[in-house]
Parts: structure tokens; sequence; C-alpha cells
């Protein structure tokens, strides 16, 4: 990368991350002894923006956290100012709980998760366009946040800046980010959901007669299957590596792909980009603090690892 590193807006809910290994899941009303336990920062935003500043972004967040005085916000916080991130534009909102999560993670990979998120974050109010999209070259959402955050993304989009939408649950065909949105990564499932249709190429071809967004999808092992500008599906390969840890994989891959469309990549540069990150955070684990650094993903693609 030459000259100044590309400054990338992320927009989302931070979540304290409570992880536990264990050899299987307790059946229901069971329970079962961990391994490890580990406490991290995660949700899908900031898993992405941590990923983004690894790889050489720089990155701005924003988004609603709880109380000023509450402990999982603070610990957050600390991990944000660690990896580089901005947090200006953070709304801390009195009163509230910031979110927290319970992640039980097997020998395989796979991970089981519930959460928390207090309803009052939802009402949030972020700063104005003018205060957050300066200097920015992309805007990366989290699709859960279009209450709060599909205006901002239409006022991005006026201004020429991509706004990449990182869809991690069905989308209704209504929503308004389908079209403030300049790039929507879905995962598979959620795709196929949202388009009422069990094939993921099928699926992507609905979708684009109701938005004029960048489609893709991804689809772990069997890598990810996209839209070019030619309406002509193509596909990305996953990188071959030995999954210990899945969870906040498709956060770095939106990640990667936001900062490589912002580093002006062609889409199929920055696909296998945000292949190569990707896995190479399954490799590892600790959520979207396993995402790699710039020199391991560069030597990933150049075949050196």
């Amino acid at each position: 990368m030459a000259g100044i590193a590309p400054r990338i807006l992320c927009i989302g809910m931070p979540v304290r991350d409570l992880i536990l290994r264990v050899e299987a899941l307790p059946e229901r009303g069971g329970k079962a002894n961990a391994s490890h336990l580990a406490e991290i920062c995660g949700g899908n935003a900031l898993n992405a923006a941590i990923a983004m500043a690894r790889l050489g972004g720089r990155v701005a967040f924003a988004g609603p956290m709880g109380d000023a005085r509450e402990t999982s916000s603070a610990f957050i916080l600390a991990q944000m100012a660690q990896e580089g991130i901005e947090t200006t534009h953070i709304v801390r909102m009195p009163g509230l709980s910031t979110p927290v999560s319970a992640i039980m993670i097997e020998p395989s990979g796979e991970r089981t998760l519930t959460i928390y998120r207090d309803p009052a974050l939802w009402t949030v109010r972020l700063p104005e366009a003018d205060a957050l999209v300066a200097d920015c070259q992309a805007v990366l959402v989290e699709s859960r946040c279009a209450a709060f955050a599909t205006s901002l993304c239409a006022e991005a989009r006026r201004r020429g800046i991509p706004v990449i939408v990182g869809v991690d649950r069905a989308m209704a065909l209504q929503d308004g980010l389908l079209t403030a949105a300049s790039h929507l990564l879905f995962a598979s499932a959620q795709l196929q959901e949202t388009a009422g249709i069990a094939d993921d190429g099928a699926a992507l071809k609905r979708l684009a007669e109701l938005t004029p967004a960048f489609l893709a999808a991804t689809r772990g092992p069997r890598g990810a299957i996209w839209l070019n500008q030619a309406g002509t599906l193509e596909e990305t390969p996953a990188f071959p590596v030995q999954a210990l840890d899945t969870l906040g994989a498709g956060d770095v891959f939106h990640g990667a792909f936001a900062l490589g469309l912002a580093e002006s990549k062609g889409l199929r540069e920055t696909m296998r980009f945000a292949a190569a990150a990707a896995a190479l955070k399954c490799t590892r684990h600790g959520g979207g603090l396993a995402a790699p650094q710039r020199a391991e993903v560069e030597e990933l693609l150049q075949g050196k690892r």
C-alpha cells in the first residue's frame, strides 16, 4: 500500500463475548464442562473493524454502547483503543447495558451462542453525517442496524462513498439497506431465506432484481459466490485450512472486503483478499481478535504459507 491508508467508518453494536470451549454441546436441560474460558470484544461490525485495522486501514466506529459506568463498555473501549480504532462517534446511553454474549465452541470450530441486547439501544441517534463520513473511503454497517443507520448510509451513497452491508440474518425485501447499500455481503443461509430460494445462485439473481448493489454470499469452506457487473455468477474458492474456530470469520471477510474496495482493488482481487483473511482467522481461537495481520494475508495470497 502506498500513501495514506484509507479511512473506513464501521457502524454496529459492540458486544462483550464470553467464550467457552467444550467437547460437545450439552443436551437440553443438561450441562457441560468447559476446557477454556476467554473474554473478548465482539459484534459483527467491531470484528470487521479489528480486521481492517490489522490489515492496514484507518478505522472509526459509530454505534450505541451502554452506561459509562458499566464494566462491559469499559472493557470493550479498552480493547478498541489497543487496536487503534477511533471511538469518538460511539454514543453512550445512560442506564442501558452494552450487549453480552455467551458462546460455546466445539472442537470442529463450530459455535453456538446466545446474546442479550438491551432493546432500548435501538433508539440511538447517531451523530450527523458531516461528522461521521468526513474523509471516509467506505462505510461498513451491520444489517441489524438498519433502524438507525439507513439514512446515514443513503447520505454516504449520495456522496459517492461505498456502503458495505454485512448481512448475518434474513432481510425484509423492503429493507432500506437493500437500496442504500452499494455492496451486500450475505451468509448463504441468510441469502436463501431473504430471497425465499434454496439455491445461492438463483437467490442472488432474484435479489439483483430488487437492488443495484453488488451481491455476494459466503459459504464457509465452499468459498463465496457473487454476481459480476455483467450479471454472471462467479465463485471465489476458500483457502484450505484446518479450522479451529469459525467465530467472526464472516465479519473478518466483510472487513477485508471493505478495505479492499477502499484501496481500489478490483472485485476479483477484493474477494480473494477477503477469503484469505477469513481463512487465516479460522486457524486460531479468539473471534475477531484472531484476525490476521496484513503480512500474513499477503503470504497466503502469494502461496508462501
